[in-house]
């Protein structure tokens, strides 16, 4: 039986850290074969009424341009133009309820009418009433990071609301009809080995679907510009750390690892238990303005993402996450057709 990580495991590097990513590796394939999640995601707006220090779309950040998407443009380009690998959508925002209203959720229903795509959204702590507006118009997958399992850590980052009403909001979600994927950031300043093992212990405790670990990218116009940013190491730890306390979670190799670890950051993660790789169809007059970190982002594209899939063996799944998440036993003819 896998016992909760340790603080050991958390700092292995060299041989330990190569075993212990082997051993996520081999849990990855033995649930989903050498099949990963193809998912595109397209950045709706970057208006945000939340003002997290780690964020470049926070509210106070008075030079960057804002924009909300054209329905018509996001619709057009999803249904006629998107790449044939991916299987589901993610539409991601800054926390900005009439982007939500006026984008996401007629996007939704169009795509649910006409594709067969698997639908997701990242567009933060909302009202009940629109979380049930976006279940019915057809995504089934809601992504809302805790972000950090410190109480006193989150409130100083500003991050939205409280602690605790992010995990009631999180355990709504799921008790409400959606699959849930949360996760938390690897690496805030002053962040010790003890929070990180907490992250690691609550996103065990919480009624998830899949969970990220993402490291921290200080950001443009915000009150950590200046922080040292060295989380590569930790963030896969973590990542192999997540495979091993449950098996069947989905977990992201996410962009920022290009960032934390240029030349091969992403490859790694997708070698330490990673099942799920993101393109982004954001258009590109919109996409330097939606700025989590940087405007020096690392965009991965379909080429980008099917070369990462192939230098570490890999594979587009056919599944979506939407159909794997209706029907988790079918991941075992994943493994047995990989």
């Amino acid at each position: 039986m896998w016992n909760l990580p340790t603080g050991d495991q958390l700092s292995a590097r060299d041989a330990e850290q190569n075993l212990l990513h082997e051993r996520a590796a081999a849990a990855t394939r033995e649930v989903f074969g050498n099949r990963v999640f193809v998912r595109a995601v397209v950045e709706i707006s970057n208006y945000c009424r939340e003002n997290c220090h780690y964020c470049g779309m926070r509210r106070d950040n008075r030079a960057l341009e804002r924009y909300r998407a054209r329905f018509e443009e996001i619709a057009e380009l999803l249904i006629h133009h998107r790449p044939e690998s991916v299987t589901d959508i993610n539409l991601q925002a800054g926390e900005d309820p009439i982007a939500v209203r006026e984008i996401a959720i007629p996007l939704i229903r169009t795509l649910r009418r006409e594709t067969r795509l698997g639908l997701s959204v990242c567009l933060g702590t909302l009202d009940h009433q629109l979380y049930s507006e976006l279940l019915a118009a057809g995504a089934s997958v809601y992504i809302l990071k805790f972000e950090t399992a410190d109480a006193a850590a989150y409130n100083r980052c500003e991050a939205p609301g409280n602690l605790e009403e992010r995990l009631r909001h999180i355990r709504h979600l799921a008790a409400t009809g959606w699959n849930v994927s949360s996760g938390f950031i690897c690496g805030l300043p002053g962040q010790t080995d003890e929070q990180l093992l907490e992250n690691l212990h609550l996103a065990a405790r919480l009624p998830l679907q899949g969970v990220s670990a993402s490291p921290f990218i200080a950001g443009e116009q915000t009150p950590l510009a200046d922080a040292v940013c060295d989380a590569a190491d930790k963030t896969l730890n973590c990542m192999a750390l997540l495979r091993l306390t449950k098996p069947s979670w989905v977990i992201p190799a996410v962009s920022a690892l290009n960032l934390a670890q240029p030349g091969d950051g992403y490859a790694r993660g997708l070698r330490a238990g990673a099942n799920l790789v993101t393109m982004n169809l954001t258009p590109r007059p919109l996409r330097q303005n939606y700025v989590l970190y940087k405007r020096g982002r690392f965009i991965m594209d379909e080429g980008r993402v099917l070369d990462s899939l192939a230098q570490t063996g890999l594979e587009p799944s056919t599944q979506s996450l939407a159909g794997y998440y209706q029907a988790p036993t079918a991941c075992a003819s994943l493994a047995l057709t990989a």
